[in-house]
């Protein structure tokens, strides 16, 4: 039997958000997520993930159109998301990926828990070895050089459709030792 809190009921009820309403996510929502995933594990408590909040509409259309680009196409890879949490970690730092999925779990989990609807969007690492995205960490006070993409949390309210349910857990997947 399985024990429950309403942690393990988060887990359980976040899923990945591909439709989004135009309205903008509050401010104390916004750094409710933020915050937790400053909070994430990491590599010898490093904390090298750093969290930049994109709210402007030229700057989100920016990211999608080079992560689009990097895909081969020319859709919105952020699905009309308000609001985009672009993860990055220290390049010298070894657990700097690990680090970096740490916090963007914390973001996601943060987010379902206060009502608001979250996608795991990649391509980040990519998007930040382009000149553009070397631009734009330059822009944001970054160095290009320091900093990899770990990922990009999109953040929002979902439209009608943009949830799908939860596919069944596959049998097979844990091997107990005992």
């Amino acid at each position: 039997m399985l024990l429950k809190n309403e942690t393990l009921d988060t887990i359980h009820s976040r899923r990945s958000c591909r439709a989004y309403t135009a309205q903008p996510v509050e401010a104390d929502k916004l750094d409710t997520v933020i915050d937790a995933g400053l909070w994430a594990a990491s590599g010898m408590g490093r904390q090298s993930p750093v969290i930049v909040a994109v709210q402007d509409k030229d700057t989100i259309a920016e990211l999608s159109a080079i992560n689009a680009k990097i895909m081969g196409n020319s859709g919105d890879p952020f699905y009309g998301a308000s609001t985009v949490l672009v993860v990055l970690a220290h390049s010298e730092v070894r657990t700097a990926v690990e680090d970096g999925s740490l916090v963007m779990g914390n973001l996601m989990l943060a987010a379902e828990s206060i009502g608001l609807a979250s996608c795991w969007i990649h391509r980040a690492r990519e998007t930040f070895e382009t000149g553009e995205g070397k631009q734009l960490l330059k822009k944001w006070g970054l160095d290009p050089d320091a900093y990899i993409g770990v990922g990009n949390c999109i953040l929002g309210y979902a439209a009608e459709g943009g949830r799908k349910p939860a596919a069944d857990r596959k049998e097979g997947r844990v091997v107990y030792v005992k």
